[in-house]
């Protein structure tokens, strides 16, 4: 990547979109680029945490993993998302394992460099705060998921939530790709890739959705929301077209 490539990779985030771009051009001389193939682990929990990363591309999925060898999803990462902040202001290790879930660019900001930016740049510490109170409440969330529902509430608050982060809305007719085989979706939502195989089914039989390959097509969206349980979906600005 270019100098330039990195500075605009940095200004596309939340945490420093709001930080002049003269402030901006010492850190991003300090990162660097890593390429990472589908399915290779970016970081391990537990490992000692040496700076921030900023997805270019691709898409980074952050899990944990029980003795016995069964994931469950934290969060799902795109282009302009930042990773392992919270060690950065606690100096703990990696709270979760990362891994690409397709071909994937990030940029590594060095913990030296990024702590004395902040220092610098009070701003983008207030940033991160947003950042971290962002992450929190989505914890949270998952939480009450994993607590208060059950797996076919949890696909489909899924399968809506997706339809939104793509496309922008939920409606009738809104096509998306959901390209995680089962056993990631499974992850995702605390299951089994047996489960989610026969709630996906389920949802197809009962006029829902569609399937084709890895693209769902929405037939009932008031349906999926009540079967999702959820009142209303947070704004996000769309990934894709609405096919």
């Amino acid at each position: 990547m270019t100098a330039r490539e990195k500075l605009n990779a940095l200004a596309g985030t939340d945490l420093f979109g709001s930080v002049a771009e003269n402030a901006l051009y010492e850190l991003a001389s300090s990162t660097r680029e890593r390429q990472l193939a589908r399915g290779e682990v970016l970081f391990s929990a537990g490992e000692k945490a040496n700076g921030l990363f900023v997805v270019v591309s691709g898409m980074l999925r952050a899990f944990r993993q029980t003795k016995e060898g069964r994931e469950q999803t934290i969060h799902v990462e795109g282009p302009g998302a930042t990773l392992a902040e919270v060690p950065l202001f606690d100096g703990g290790p990696y709270p979760s394992t990362v891994q690409a879930e397709e071909k994937s660019v990030v940029l590594f900001v060095p913990q030296q460099s990024m702590r004395l930016f902040l220092t610098k740049n009070p701003e983008a510490a207030l940033a991160a705060l947003a950042v971290l109170a962002r992450r929190l409440r989505s914890v949270s969330g998952l939480a009450e998921k994993l607590a208060l529902k059950d797996v076919a509430q949890r696909l489909a608050a899924m399968l809506a939530e997706e339809a939104v982060s793509q496309v922008g809305e939920l409606r009738d007719g809104v096509s998306f790709s959901l390209p995680s085989p089962h056993q990631s979706i499974a992850a995702r939502l605390g299951s089994v890739r047996e489960v989610i195989t026969r709630q996906l089914r389920k949802l197809i039989d009962d006029g829902v959705i569609s399937t084709r390959g890895h693209r769902i097509t929405v037939l009932d969206a008031a349906t999926l929301m009540r079967r999702a349980e959820v009142e209303k979906l947070p704004a996000r600005n769309p990934r894709e077209a609405v096919h």
